[in-house]
């Protein structure tokens, strides 16, 4: 694995704006980044990060048959009490599911470290999917990259597979809703709508914030149409504080992801992971935190938090760091893995699983050890081997 500088395709920005990558600046600062791409060898990805993300995955769904079965672990992972029969039922109807990120720490030297799991509402989804494969397809054809180099990258195939597979078991009407002003979340379902589109589902879209309530508790859209299945990019524990939270259990709607991904996408599934497989090479130890002073060498991190914030970290070396946001209430502790610098920057392996296949990588940068909602996307290339050494 190498972080390797690269001229920008001069024309990137038009085709941003060709394929719909609103998002690609935000807030005046880069977003997408293509001065450089990592470079992995074939081995790296099967052997190092596909094989570990289907193992890991498959561990995590085993976890939830564990979890759903217990009143315990769920009061552990703090899932409010009106909504865990609602949860638990979803997972034992096997409520279609769609997708999954794991994110990992690597760098080329060692096993991959996962840091959490992003099933509930995982983003990143399109810059990885199309963006970054046409970057790869439009770097080899200008001959900047070397000839035969590949990506890690099925992921908009599968998507598409997957909701061809879950086609029959989705209630109409389908739509897909975000917040209306987050353009990156807009983007991301507008991207997603389109997969389905091509598995030949007829869906729509619309704001989280235009869905309405009937007088008998159901959901529906801006033609007062009860609505069927509903992808939301908005999570659920958020949807548990929200006004119409306390309908979700009885109002008969279909969610993708389904109530029982939650689970996966709270941090606390990793301490249960580490307690059910200790020493597992791509599993950190961790806990559930008691509070108190947090020793060196562990990351403290709120049950529900997003983006890197409200993080604490304390070095082996004794530095501490820190980083604001709006999360609070229970917390884990993991043993802290800092992640590898690149030419001065910190690269976290973003492993998307599609249909409960590992199907492809995002990789986002930040500039500290934490990854921060300012952090980049870089794209990525398997790039040939020759008697041990990569060409690049």
């Amino acid at each position: 694995m190498r972080r390797i500088a690269l001229a920008e395709r001069p024309d990137w920005r038009a085709k941003a704006a060709d394929c719909g990558f609103g998002f690609h600046t935000i807030d005046d600062a880069p977003y997408w980044d293509e001065s450089a791409y990592y470079a992995f060898s074939l081995r790296e990805i099967e052997h190092d990060i596909e094989s570990p993300t289907e193992e890991l995955h498959a561990m995590a769904l085993d976890m939830v048959e564990r979890i759903v079965g217990s009143e315990q672990l769920m009061q552990q992972l703090a899932v409010p009490e009106p909504y865990r029969d609602w949860i638990a039922e979803s997972w034992r109807r096997r409520e279609p599911h769609l997708y999954g990120r794991l994110d990992f720490a690597y760098d080329g030297r060692g096993p991959a470290k996962l840091y959490e799991l992003n099933y509930d509402t995982p983003t990143s989804l399109f810059e990885a999917a199309f963006f970054q494969w046409q970057w790869l397809e439009d770097q080899l054809a200008r001959g900047q990259l070397p000839a035969g180099s590949d990506q890690f990258n099925s992921i908009q195939e599968s998507l598409v597979e997957a909701f061809g597979t879950i086609a029959r078991g989705i209630a109409r009407p389908f739509h897909f809703a975000a917040v209306r002003d987050s353009n990156e979340d807009q983007g991301t379902i507008a991207y997603l709508r389109d997969c389905a589109l091509q598995a030949g589902i007829e869906c729509g879209t619309l704001a989280i914030e235009d869905i309405g309530i009937s007088e008998d508790g159901r959901f529906t859209d801006l033609d007062d149409q009860v609505i069927g299945c509903l992808f939301k990019l908005y999570p659920l524990e958020d949807l548990f504080r929200e006004t119409f939270g306390p309908y979700l259990p009885r109002s008969g709607l279909q969610l993708i992801e389904p109530p029982w991904k939650a689970l996966l996408s709270n941090k606390g599934i990793l301490p249960l992971l580490w307690d059910a497989h200790r020493g597992h090479p791509n599993l950190l130890p961790a806990e559930f935190d008691q509070g108190g002073a947090l020793p060196r060498g562990w990351v403290r991190k709120p049950l529900h938090s997003r983006e890197g914030a409200n993080i604490a970290m304390h070095l082996d070396d004794g530095r501490e760091l820190r980083t604001d946001g709006p999360y609070d209430g229970p917390c884990i502790r993991q043993a802290c893995h800092p992640l590898t610098a690149f030419d001065g920057h910190y690269p976290l392996i973003g492993s998307w699983v599609v249909g409960d296949r590992a199907c492809g990588i995002g990789i986002r940068e930040d500039s500290s050890l934490v990854t921060q909602d300012s952090a980049r996307f870089v794209p990525h290339a398997i790039v040939e081997e020759a008697r041990g050494v990569l060409i690049a």
